[in-house]
């Protein structure tokens, strides 16, 4: 018999980091059916200024609204596109057919709220709608009911995104494996876990109190586990993002059955003295991401892996008085993987004569991508999911 005493202690591991709600049933009962297909997620906190990671090298409008903050020198990609330098350990992948650029990403009336529009990147909702759910926890709400994998989905984080939490099932907050599995050894939790109801099915919430934490228990056991199974010998960043991506490439060519991993890099929102920090980020951005493509590409990983990274908005086309750039519109988002249908850049760059109130317009609508991703590479419903039907491209 438990007393109120020992459920105000569990419901209080509960709210902490240790312990994420709504994890999927039973580690011991997986029924999540996965063709080896990996999805990487990187997303670029604060607003990445597009126009000066992917440079239009020949406009002479992008040097006119950019007098100090345009680039002069770019590696070339096409007639009119090229990379910013700091970029440049990508341009192989490029030149190797393992990147696929999209220019004028978007999604209808936009919002420029950094926290507003990051929930619409995250929901996969329209401007005007509200949703709970994140577009990764919904996949794995219609294509993990009622199996047991609460690290199918892992973010590379001691919180989580609204990407991928869903109705039922959320996904599992791991920055330091080790450091985890040391917490959820400690005596108490270990006894508690193993004193849950049998029942699968929680019928009160002390039942489902235990039931957390003993899936919390074993999955964060698994990947610990699996954490120790592959050693990188490719050398990563020494920042914690170069870290995230080595953690993820580690668990991969470890064999682990997680399908989706999500990481993020922040510091894009610059407005004042941009260039010397944007080139800085890409710079770490560009070298952590060509270390996990060698790492995946050496362990025969990259052809079924899909790594894609997106911002919540781009920045405005003209510089402002701070030699930054202020909130925008759409923007750039960046496929890598073995296995691109479209590589090379996907779409001709906007018109910069022929801008929407001073911003770059979107043409793609980002759920466009996403419904190719889920349906794609993942193999789920993408209406389902996604609430509406949108046209899929052909990138994977």
């Amino acid at each position: 018999m438990t007393n109120r005493r020992d459920f105000i202690k569990l419901s209080s591991l509960a709210s902490g980091a240790l312990l994420m709600p709504n994890f999927l049933q039973g580690l011991g009962h997986n029924t999540f059916q996965s063709d080896g297909k990996k999805l990487i997620i990187i997303q670029q906190s604060g607003g990445n200024d597009g126009l000066n990671t992917f440079i239009p090298y020949r406009n002479d409008h992008y040097y006119k609204l950019r007098p100090q903050l345009a680039l002069q020198e770019a590696l070339v990609l096409d007639d009119h596109q090229g990379l910013n330098p700091a970029l440049k350990p990508l341009m192989k992948l490029f030149e190797r057919g393992e990147a696929t650029l999209l220019n004028h990403v978007g999604y209808p009336n936009p919002n420029r709220s950094h926290f507003r529009s990051m929930d619409i990147w995250h929901s996969g909702s329209d401007s005007n709608a509200y949703w709970n759910t994140g577009w990764l926890g919904r996949y794995l709400d219609h294509s993990c009911r009622g199996c047991a994998s609460p690290h199918q989905v892992v973010e590379i984080s001691d919180t989580l995104s609204l990407a991928v939490k869903g109705a039922e099932s959320k996904g599992l907050g791991v920055r330091d494996p080790r450091q985890l599995y040391r917490a959820t050894q400690d005596p108490y939790l270990q006894v508690l876990s193993q004193a849950g109801p049998a029942a699968q099915t929680p019928v009160s919430d002390l039942d489902y109190m235990y039931k957390t934490l003993t899936e919390t228990v074993n999955s964060t056991a698994y990947i610990y586990e699996k954490s120790n199974v592959y050693r990188s010998k490719v050398t990563y960043p020494n920042t914690p993002f170069g870290k995230q991506l080595k953690l993820i490439a580690e668990l991969i060519c470890s064999g682990v059955d997680t399908q989706v991993f999500y990481t993020s890099l922040s510091g894009f929102d610059t407005h004042v003295n941009q260039r010397g920090q944007h080139d800085r980020l890409l710079g770490n951005y560009a070298k952590g991401v060509a270390a996990l493509v060698e790492d995946l590409k050496m362990n025969g990983q990259l052809d079924d892996t899909l790594i894609v990274t997106f911002s919540e908005f781009g920045r405005r086309v003209a510089q402002n008085a701070g030699r930054g750039t202020d909130h925008g519109k759409a923007n750039n988002m960046l496929l890598i993987g073995g296995k691109l249908k479209t590589p090379g850049i996907y779409n001709p760059f906007p018109n910069l004569s022929q801008l929407d109130k001073g911003d770059l317009a979107f043409q793609l609508d980002f759920r466009q991508v996403y419904a190719t991703i889920l349906k794609e590479w993942l193999g789920a419903d993408d209406q389902e999911v996604l609430g509406q039907k949108f046209k899929r491209l052909p990138l994977v």
